[in-house]
C-alpha cells in the first residue's frame, strides 16, 4: 500500500514538473509571455532551475515507468489467441480507468491511476483510490520558488468524493465489473463480476497456466551464482602436475594462505604478482589454475544438480580477452584517469569511490571483469534486461558499473533495464551471523545433507516408511529437504535478515514448503481417489460451463485468477516472497473450500463414492496448477506421495 500511495504523489509530482517544465520552456522562448505582462520577475537562474527540473522529472519517470508495467495487460495492441495468455485483471482495471478518467478530466495530462486489493472482502474485490490524488491537481497551484508562481489551477475546485462520482459515471459498463460503489472520502470499491471470473477460470481448466500478457519478450542475463574457485581449492600445491589435490585439503590451503596473505606482506606481494602473470597467459599458471578450476567444478557441479539449477558458465577467465579490449576502449575514449600508477574511471551520477580499472602493476580487477561483463551481456548477448544478485554490500559497486557502462556508451536506460537484486544476511538462532560452532562458514553442502537428515527423521517419526516405497521416501525425503531450505530463503523479503532454523522450517504447517507440498499432494490426490483424470476434467468442462454458486467456491476461484496480477507485481519489485504468500493465501482459501464444499459423496456405510462434483473437482484442478507453476517459479519439486 504504501508503494502505491508512494506511486499516487510520484504521479502527482510528475505531472506538476512536467507542467513546471513547459512552463518554463515557454518563458525561455517567449521572453514576453502573459507572465511578464504580469510584471512577474523571471530570476536569473531560471535556466539552472529548468535543468534541475528536467533531472527530477526524470527521475520520477523513471521510477512510475516501473509501477505502470502493471498497465501494460490491456494496453497491447497484439492480438492474441484465446487461451495463450492469463488476464491480469488489476492490469485491465488500470486501463479501465485510465479511460474513464480521461474522458472526465480530459484536460489532464497523465492522470495518476491507483488500482489495490480491497483491505476487506465486504469492499469488494478492488479498490481505486485516486480520486484525492487527481483531486489536487484542481486545488493546488504548483510553484517552482516561493517568489515565483508559474501554475495556475484549473479553475475548477473538486473534492475527492466529486472526483469518484465522476469518474464511476464516465466508467459505464464494463464486462471485468459487476458493481461500483463510491465509498469514504472518495475510494471507488470495485466487485469483479462472477461471470468473468468463470470465463477465465474455464480457460485455466481447459488450456492450464499461461504468462499474463505482457509488451513482449524480453531476453533477460542473470547474474546469479558466484562460487569462488579460490575458497575451494587455492594457492599451490607442491605435487599439483602429477596429483589432484582432494577438496578438503584446498579448503584448508585457502584458509592458510588467507592468514599468510594477511599477515604477510613479502607473500602478498607475490600473490599479486602470480595473478599477473596468470592473467598475462604464464603456462605454468594457467595450468594449476585449470587444476583448481576443474576440481572446484566438478564439486559446485554435486550441489548444483542437487539444487536443480542449470547455468551457463561464464567464470573471470571468458572476459579476460574483452577486458584487454574494454581498457583500450575506455583509454580511447579517455574515460580512465592515472591515479598514483592506477587507471581509474569515475562515476558522472553518482557519489562514490572510482572503478579501478587497472592496478599499478598492470593486472586488472573485479572492476574490470565487471565492466567487460556488462560490455558483453549487451553487445554480444543482446539482453534487454540485466540482473545481478548479491548481498546487499555490493549495491555501490554495482551501480558504480552501471553509471560507467552508461557513460562509456554501452547501456541505455531508457530502452534497457538493469537491477541490482541484494539480499540481506542469514543469522543463526543466536542473531547472530550464520555459521558453525567453531565460528566458520557454513558450507552449502553441509547444509543440503543436515537438512536431508531432518526431513528423513520427520518423515520417520510419522511412519511414513510404513506407507511409501523405498523409491518415494527417498524422493520425499531430498526434495522436502531441498524445497524447505530454499523456501526459508525466499519466503523472507530479500532486502531484511533473516533468522536461519531448521526447526521451523520444516514444520509441517504455516507457511512452510513442507506445508504447501503436502497441501499440492493432497488436492492432487482428490481427483486421483475419485478415479478421475486431468483429461476427464477438461473433457467434462467442454460440455458443461462451471458454476461458482458457494460463496467459497466463488472466493476460490478469484484467488486463483490473482495468480497474473502477482506475477506482475514480482517482475517490478523482484521480490519472489510476494509469490511465497500468494501460494500459501491460496492453500488456506483452498482448504476453506473444501471444508465446506463436498467434491466427493460417499456413502456412510459402504464408503463407496455415490457422487462426484466435476465442477469442484475442476477447481481442484485449476488450484493445483497454479501451485505448481508458483512451485516452478520458486524451484520446488513436488512429489507425488509423502
Amino acid at each position: 500500500k504504501a508503494i502505491l500511495f508512494m506511486g499516487i504523489l510520484q504521479e502527482h509530482e510528475a505531472h506538476a514538473l512536467r507542467v513546471q517544465i513547459e512552463q518554463l520552456e515557454s518563458l525561455l522562448q517567449n521572453p514576453g509571455s502573459d507572465y511578464l505582462a504580469e510584471g512577474i520577475p523571471i530570476p536569473d537562474d531560471l535556466a539552472a532551475d529548468l535543468e534541475k527540473l528536467s533531472a527530477e522529472n526524470k527521475k520520477l519517470k523513471y521510477r512510475l515507468s516501473i509501477m505502470k508495467r502493471s498497465m501494460e495487460n490491456g494496453r497491447s495492441p497484439k492480438k492474441h489467441a484465446e487461451g495463450d495468455h492469463m488476464n491480469n485483471i488489476i492490469g485491465l482495471l488500470s486501463t479501465a480507468f485510465h479511460e474513464a478518467v480521461k474522458k472526465a478530466f480530459p484536460k489532464l495530462d497523465d492522470p495518476p491511476i491507483a488500482i489495490l486489493p480491497a483491505s476487506n472482502p465486504k469492499f469488494g474485490d478492488y479498490q481505486f483510490n485516486s480520486a484525492m490524488g487527481i483531486s489536487q491537481h484542481y486545488k493546488s497551484s504548483h510553484k517552482l520558488s516561493t517568489s515565483l508562481q508559474l501554475l495556475k489551477s484549473h479553475g475548477e475546485k473538486l473534492n475527492p468524493r466529486e472526483v469518484a462520482e465522476k469518474v464511476k459515471t464516465a466508467l459505464g459498463d464494463d464486462p471485468i465489473i459487476e458493481k461500483l460503489e463510491v465509498a469514504g472520502p472518495g475510494f471507488i470499491n470495485i466487485t469483479v463480476s462472477c461471470g468473468y471470473i468463470l470465463k477465465c477460470l474455464h480457460q485455466l481448466v481447459l488450456h492450464g497456466v499461461q504468462p499474463p500478457r505482457l509488451s513482449g519478450r524480453k531476453r533477460v542475463v542473470v547474474d546469479f551464482s558466484s562460487p569462488n574457485v579460490a575458497k575451494e581449492m587455492h594457492d599451490e600445491f607442491p605435487n599439483y602436475q602429477k596429483e589432484v589435490p582432494p577438496i578438503g585439503d584446498l579448503q584448508a590451503f585457502y584458509k592458510a594462505s588467507k592468514v599468510r596473505f594477511d599477515g604477510d606482506d613479502k607473500f602478498k606481494k607475490q600473490a599479486y604478482s602470480c595473478v599477473v602473470k596468470l592473467q598475462s597467459g604464464d603456462p605454468d599458471y594457467v595450468k594449476a589454475w585449470t587444476l583448481i578450476c576443474d576440481v572446484s567444478k566438478k564439486e559446485f557441479s554435486k550441489v548444483y544438480e542437487r539444487l536443480d539449477v542449470r547455468i551457463i558458465d561464464r567464470g573471470e577467465s571468458f572476459y579476460q580477452s574483452r577486458m584487454v579490449k574494454v581498457v583500450e576502449e575506455l583509454k580511447r575514449k579517455n574515460f580512465l584517469v592515472e591515479d598514483e600508477g592506477r587507471h581509474v574511471m569515475f562515476p558522472k551520477k553518482l557519489s562514490a569511490p572510482p572503478l579501478t580499472v587497472v592496478k599499478s602493476d598492470g593486472g586488472f580487477t573485479y572492476d574490470t571483469s565487471d565492466m567487460a561483463a556488462i560490455k558483453q551481456r549487451l553487445e554480444e548477448e543482446k539482453a534487454d534486461w540485466l540482473i545481478y544478485l548479491t548481498d546487499a554490500g555490493q549495491s555501490t559497486h554495482l551501480h558504480t558499473i552501471f553509471d560507467c557502462a552508461e557513460q562509456a556508451g554501452w547501456l541505455d536506460r531508457s530502452q534497457i533495464r538493469v537491477d541490482h537484486v541484494g539480499f540481506g544476511v542469514v543469522l543463526g538462532e543466536d542473531k547472530k551471523k550464520f555459521q558453525t560452532r567453531s565460528g566458520e562458514t557454513v558450507r552449502l553442502i553441509d547444509l543440503l545433507d543436515e537438512g536431508v537428515k531432518r526431513t528423513g527423521e520427520k518423515l520417520q517419526e510419522k511412519g511414513r516408511q510404513d506407507v511409501l516405497t523405498s523409491e518415494e521416501f527417498k524422493a520425499a525425503q531430498e526434495n522436502v529437504a531441498y524445497a524447505c531450505i530454499k523456501y526459508n530463503d525466499l519466503v523472507h523479503n530479500r532486502n531484511h535478515e533473516y533468522v536461519f532454523s531448521f526447526d521451523k522450517m520444516l514444520e509441517d504447517k504455516g507457511n512452510t514448503a513442507a506445508y504447501l507440498l503436502y497441501a499440492y499432494t493432497r488436492i492432487c490426490s482428490i481427483a486421483r481417489t475419485a478415479g478421475v483424470s486431468s483429461e476427464d476434467i477438461k473433457a467434462s468442462m467442454k460440455d458443461q460451463q462451471l458454476n461458482l454458486d458457494h460463496p467459497k467456491e466463488l472466493k476460490l476461484a478469484k484467488t486463483i485468477m490473482q495468480f497474473p496480477e502477482v506475477l506482475v507485481r514480482l517482475l517490478d519489485d523482484l521480490c519472489l516472497h510476494t509469490l511465497c504468500e500468494y501460494v500459501y493465501g491460496l492453500s488456506n482459501t483452498f482448504t476453506d473450500f473444501y471444508e465446506a464444499c463436498y467434491c466427493i459423496e460417499k456413502d456412510r456405510k459402504t464408503g463407496e463414492i455415490v457422487k462426484v462434483h466435476m465442477n469442484r473437482l475442476a477447481l481442484c484442478e485449476a488450484t493445483a496448477s497454479i501451485m505448481a507453476a508458483c512451485f516452478n517459479i520458486l524451484g520446488l519439486r513436488p512429489v507425488s506421495r509423502m
